[in-house]
């Protein structure tokens, strides 16, 4: 060996013992998986190198870190916390702000359902709408049951809000992460009061407008929420509500197929 090679071997340092998992996430082959508390329990976030990709309520995070590589094929490894900048845009975006960016890795998934998640991210904190609009929405108004399957097998609950999205009665309907009891919960935490919903759709008022305005709006849209008792005016379709002189809001969009 000549004295630079000898020189150039005394510099080589080991790779750090981490470093190919630590690739493999950034590329997104591998994924980890880290525990944030919410409303309804911990929460376990699995994220990599494009984006989050998971998320998932329970106690046994290694058990759920075993669930999702099951799942998406790609080894899962815990960790005790998210990233910080990743844990505070999370919880960011769960309180309703919108601004906060989080990238979702939606690998695999079918344009279908992706077209579904994306309507749904775009209902605002604090408001439901029916799985008809966001059938209407998305251009396929008769595939109103393969919407509620697609959110169904949503793998991001939460950032992406299927909660918001409830049944063409009005009833609040069922939820991936832990049933309606948490449907419910995760509604009122945004000040929405589930039962008080669900009364008004069973005496049927579907529909809200203001008698001054003649806007007709679903219950929950921000503009609804302003009208005054004196001139509100509830309807059980938007056809009653055109035959009256009402036009749909521009903001919230109900539609025929999904008042009907």
């Amino acid at each position: 060996m000549t004295a630079d090679s000898a020189r150039l071997t005394a510099l080589a340092v080991s790779a750090p013992a981490n470093l190919a998992d630590d690739v493999l996430v950034e590329v997104g082959l591998a994924d980890r998986i880290a525990p944030l508390p919410s409303a309804i329990g911990t929460l376990w976030v699995a994220w990599n190198g494009r984006g989050v990709a998971g998320v998932d309520l329970g106690d046994d995070g290694v058990a759920i870190a075993a669930e999702h590589a099951a799942r998406t094929g790609r080894r899962t490894h815990v960790r005790d916390a998210l990233p910080s900048g990743l844990a505070s845009a999370v919880a960011r975006r769960l309180a309703g702000d919108r601004r906060a960016q989080v990238r979702l890795d939606l690998r695999g998934r079918t344009p279908f359902e992706v077209a579904v998640w994306e309507k749904a991210l775009e209902i605002p904190f604090g408001e439901v709408r029916p799985y008809g609009w966001v059938a209407v929405e998305i251009g396929r108004p008769r595939a109103v049951r393969a919407v509620g399957t697609a959110l169904g097998h949503n793998p991001v609950p939460l950032l992406v809000p299927c909660h918001r999205v409830v049944r063409a009665d009005g009833l609040i309907g069922n939820y991936s992460l832990g049933g309606p009891h948490n449907k419910r919960a995760i509604l009122a935490s945004e000040g929405l009061d589930p039962g008080a919903l669900e009364d008004a759709a069973r005496r049927g008022e579907r529909l809200v407008g203001s008698d001054t305005t003649h806007v007709v709006c679903w219950p929950t849209c921000r503009h609804a929420r302003r009208v005054s008792q004196r001139h509100r005016v509830t309807f059980r379709t938007l056809r009653e509500a055109d035959a009256l002189g009402y036009r749909p809001c521009r903001a919230c969009r109900p539609t025929a197929a999904d008042a009907a």
